[in-house]
């Protein structure tokens, strides 16, 4: 699976923008998704997961309220609407994908087998 990250760029403290990850290769039916984030200097951590279906999420802190995860099956694609940007939500994103026959969602960083290469998100204050 090829996961291609799209939609960042610089926007204003208090605006929106929408990542998309398009899948290529096999179809994502059976993958649970995750969007994790990696910010100059930190470590890479959890924002949100969907899994298989679409129909259970995760959000971590940070992005409760402000963000949403969702998917497109029928499009091989993973949304992320993020809303009331902050300058700390400025990172590379990523999206990841991970092989399953489970309904859960993975917020750790370890089961995903498949990574983009990241879009860069600048929330300038």
């Amino acid at each position: 699976v090829q996961l291609v990250e799209s939609g960042g760029g610089l926007v204003q403290a208090g605006g929106s923008l929408r990542l998309s990850c398009e899948a290529s290769g096999r179809t994502i039916t059976n993958f649970a998704m995750g969007w994790f984030r990696q910010a100059p200097g930190k470590e890479r951590e959890s924002v949100a997961a969907i899994n298989y279906s679409g129909g259970s999420t995760y959000y971590a802190d940070s992005a409760k309220g402000r963000f949403t995860i969702s998917r497109d099956n029928a499009k091989n694609t993973v949304y992320l609407q993020m809303n009331s940007l902050k300058p700390e939500d400025t990172a590379v994103y990523y999206c990841a994908a991970k092989l399953t026959f489970s309904s859960g969602t993975y917020y750790r960083s370890e089961p995903y087998d498949y990574w983009g290469k990241g879009t860069l998100v600048t929330v300038s204050s």
